[in-house]
């Protein structure tokens, strides 16, 4: 056993990787943790060298992928992408639902046999209310690309970022999901966290490294502690979570994760849900 597939083993690794294939988005949310946007620095790290990083992944002991950005399916490329890599690994891609056309589901179709979950945001069961933090006709187009993407096989979780929780919403919302097609054990709520335009806005909670799962997460910038830690605000790049510029060979960051790891163990709060 990999010293990577003893940590995870034991608890103190989460054993998925994740990848933020692009930072640039087709929309601009209020608690964006990147401050992605159509317009921004697309920091892209391709499908050849995600396709290598994956191999490297599943030789070192990890045991799942996740993609994020960013908006993923901005990428031309992504559908094929996705298939790639869920041959390797198994694959959660994380999604605002909005890109979803006729042509892009009939390119995603294969992906109903493989061993992939699409996480979409929604945030409210109210249009208006989920489209004042999300973006104009983000919630019509969500709901209806949820119930496609199921008919294709392809396994849909509802990911809803709140900065509180208003209980008859959530109800509306769960009942929402059902009818879609997504099952209870497949939503999950979480907090606002309180990087990138979260910290403009006053939105969100603190987090710190010993309040997030260590899940070695890697960038066109470096290898981080968390998918939480490669975010941006006024433009900059946090390095607060950065563990190395490094990220090929994958060995490298991995072993310093480790390495943290031995001296900063993950919080039992580490354990939240927050992805």
């Amino acid at each position: 056993m990999t010293p990577v597939a003893e940590a995870i083993e034991s608890g103190r690794l989460r054993g998925r990787v994740w990848l933020y294939s692009n930072y640039h988005c087709n929309l601009t949310c209020s608690y964006c943790l990147t401050e992605s946007a159509p317009d921004v620095a697309k920091r892209r790290l391709g499908q050849e060298r995600m396709v290598e990083l994956a191999h490297e992944a599943a030789d070192l002991g990890f045991s799942e992928l996740g993609v994020t950005g960013g908006e993923p399916f901005i990428e031309p490329d992504m559908p094929e992408t996705v298939a790639r890599l869920a041959q390797i690994l198994p694959v959660v891609v994380l999604t605002n639902g909005t890109l979803f056309t006729t042509r892009r589901l009939q390119r995603l179709a294969p992906l109903g046999e493989l061993d992939v979950r699409f996480q979409i945001s929604l945030d409210s069961s109210d249009p208006v209310a989920n489209d004042v933090m999300r973006g104009p006709n983000n919630f019509g187009k969500v709901v209806d690309a949820i119930p496609r993407l199921v008919d294709l096989g392809i396994k849909v979780r509802i990911a809803s970022t709140l900065e509180y929780v208003d209980d008859d919403d959530l109800a509306q919302l769960c009942a929402l999901h059902r009818e879609l097609g997504v099952p209870d054990e497949d939503h999950i709520v979480r907090p606002v966290i309180r990087r990138g335009r979260a910290i403009d806005n006053g939105m969100g909670v603190s987090a710190e490294a010993k309040d997030l799962p260590p899940e070695l997460t890697l960038t066109s910038d470096g290898a981080f502690w968390s998918a939480f830690g490669p975010t941006v605000h006024g433009g900059r790049l946090d390095t607060d979570l950065l563990v190395t510029r490094t990220i090929t060979p994958l060995r490298v960051p991995a072993m310093a994760m480790l390495r943290l790891l031995a001296v900063q163990p993950a919080s039992p709060n580490g354990e939240s849900a927050f992805i």
